[in-house]
């Protein structure tokens, strides 16, 4: 293993560090985006990245972290584990915590899943306090380049504890994510998994199943007629698959559930495309959701 590197040049102080040391592994849009957003905030915390080394690379010169190393060695004395690699990943990355973090921590993750992570929390060590987490910002396009740090701005972030001995842990992680701009809120592990099933997965098949349809219907050709509508409908297209194979594989139950009813909609307006009647009760139900969500802020 190489030794880490740290970057140079330290900031003057900030507010009280939550953590003193915060590790991230994983450093695409979230856990680059936490990093840029911890590093400004508390300037005396060290924030330790691991990833490979193009990404590290990158990290650096971004001033995205202070340590950057592809081992998790790195992360011996940290204070908070941030798991922020895709789900199975992370799944893969807590069976690895024990043989290198010495010391007790907090971990948490980034990802849109939470009943195949808690279960395998469960065999963590004592002296690691796990607590579910899923920071509902996010972009179309993934990667550390589109990173930020006021990606989380009033935006919900959810933690999904279990056990009585995950209270201190609850408290410190609402602080951590509360400075970052986020507005945390506790939900339980099942009602995560069944919101998201809804409020996000849903509606990214949805747009990427509609998006190849549409593209093999009628080509590039076609497509240079396509109006605003289409673009705005589709956006969740541009997401990249690595990441969403974990998701719907660790969620596929709630996920089917919901794709069942989209379907059962869908067929219920091809059976009525002469009449009507069924179109106008769901463009009328479509309405008034829309106007509900329209009401909340960005």
């Amino acid at each position: 293993m190489e030794l880490p590197v740290i970057q140079p040049g330290r900031r003057t102080e900030g507010r009280p560090p939550v953590f003193e040391k915060i590790g991230i592994v994983g450093l695409g849009l979230i856990g680059g985006s936490i990093a840029l957003a911890a590093r400004e905030i508390w300037p005396s915390s060290l924030v330790i990245g691991v990833d490979c080394k193009d990404v590290l690379e990158t990290a650096m010169r971004l001033h995205a972290i202070d340590v950057a190393a592809d081992d998790l060695i790195v992360l011996a004395e940290v204070d908070v584990v941030i798991l922020a690699a895709p789900v199975r990943q992370n799944i893969a990355l807590l069976e690895r915590l024990d043989e290198y973090v010495g010391q007790p921590a907090v971990v948490t993750d980034t990802g849109s899943t939470k009943r195949a992570i808690v279960d395998a929390a469960r065999l963590l060590p004592p002296r690691f306090t796990f607590v579910g987490g899923h920071p509902l910002g996010g972009a179309a396009k993934g990667g550390l380049e589109h990173a930020r740090p006021d990606l989380f701005s009033g935006r919900p972030w959810l933690l999904a504890p279990t056990g009585d001995a995950a209270g201190e842990a609850v408290e410190k992680l609402s602080a951590f994510t509360r400075a970052l701009g986020a507005e945390p809120r506790i939900v339980s592990v099942a009602a995560h998994d069944r919101l998201l099933a809804y409020l996000s997965h849903l509606p990214q098949l949805t747009a990427s199943a509609l998006m190849q349809v549409i593209g093999d219907a009628v080509g590039d050709d076609g497509l240079a007629f396509a109006g605003r509508g289409l673009l705005d409908t589709t956006r969740l297209a541009s997401s990249p698959s690595s990441i969403w194979t974990d998701i719907t594989a660790t969620n596929a139950d709630e996920i089917r559930t919901a794709l069942d009813q989209l379907i059962a909609v869908l067929e219920d307006l091809r059976s009525d495309l002469k009449d009507g009647d069924r179109l106008a009760d769901v463009f009328a139900a479509a309405n008034r959701w829309r106007d509900g969500l329209n009401k909340k802020p960005d």
